[in-house]
């Protein structure tokens, strides 16, 4: 048996409750006879997995046009990597008067010696793939930042790295949408940064629209944004300092990862701060990455 390259996805028909779905191109299978939810599926996704195969060849299908698409996972933690772009990191240290041949070699020295950045976002934040995101009105400095996100499909602490792809089941697409103004505290500069308040806003972490299974995904996908049509972002995970597998073994160094959990991998080079364009009521920004679709998000006024 061929297995035919397949998504899982969180969908609706209108006024009807969500239900987990395998989508094989524009035709889904409904998988709500047999999980409840992507969490459930993704609590046995080694016993999960070779069923949805099979039903990505054989199951029944129906159309997935006229149904509405929601965040593909609903994560219990959600576990961000921070700076993990080196071209990334040398703009923005330039941006800030820093000299690139510096920054270039303190990158050198974290690639060797280092070890990744990490907080945490909260899960309430995430929202769709294609839904509006309101822009908060204590602030004009809001920014985009699109990102790979591994899905965790089996739980761990202290995962060797060489061990870390087998707790990955898959990626997806998120924008960890950032208030730039709020990075920093100005009251206490000695705290110094302050993620709960930069990126912590309603809808500010748009997920999706696909769940794809690590098999389909290649090792160095290509991250896209659009604004307004225009590119702002396009970078390979070439341009990654810690790796996919680094960043899961870190993570579960400190924290238990849980199956469904989110690792933000960071955000390649060519966001709003780099451009000198922030954010504005109208815009609409599109995010692409190899194998995993594309999300469409329009800003709004609060």
């Amino acid at each position: 048996m061929t297995t035919a390259p397949f998504t899982l996805g969180t969908l609706s028909a209108p006024g009807g409750p969500t239900f987990p779905a395998l989508v094989v191109g524009d035709e889904i299978v409904d998988l709500r006879a047999r999980w409840r939810d992507t969490a459930a599926i993704l609590d046995d996704w080694a016993g999960a997995l070779p069923v949805l195969r099979t039903l990505a060849a054989e199951g029944d299908r129906q159309p997935l046009a006229g149904l509405t698409v929601h965040a593909p996972v609903a994560p219990r933690q959600v576990l961000q990597a921070g700076a993990n772009y080196r071209t990334h990191v040398l703009d923005l240290a330039v941006k800030h008067g820093g000299d690139r041949a510096e920054a270039a070699a303190m990158m050198d020295r974290r690639i060797a010696t280092g070890e990744p950045y990490f907080f945490l976002g909260l899960p309430t934040v995430i929202t769709g793939p294609y839904d509006d995101v309101v822009l908060p009105a204590y602030s004009q400095q809001h920014d985009w930042e699109l990102e790979l996100a591994a899905v965790i499909g089996r739980g761990g602490y202290g995962i060797d790295p060489a061990d870390a792809f087998d707790h990955v089941a898959g990626y997806t697409i998120v924008n960890d949408l950032t208030t730039r103004d709020l990075v920093f505290r100005k009251d206490m500069p000695e705290i110094g940064s302050d993620w709960f308040r930069a990126k912590n806003a309603p809808g500010f972490l748009p997920t999706g629209p696909w769940l794809v299974p690590a098999e389909f995904v290649p090792e160095h996908p290509q991250i896209t944004l659009r604004l307004n049509g225009d590119v702002m972002q396009d970078e390979s995970t070439k341009d990654m300092i810690f790796d996919v597998a680094t960043l899961v073994a870190v993570a579960s160094r400190t924290a238990r990862l849980l199956p469904g959990d989110l690792i933000l991998t960071g955000s390649p080079a060519g966001n709003g701060l780099h451009h000198g364009r922030l954010l504005r009521a109208g815009d609409v920004m599109e995010g692409t990455i190899t194998t995993l679709g594309t999300q469409r998000t329009r800003c709004v006024a609060p």
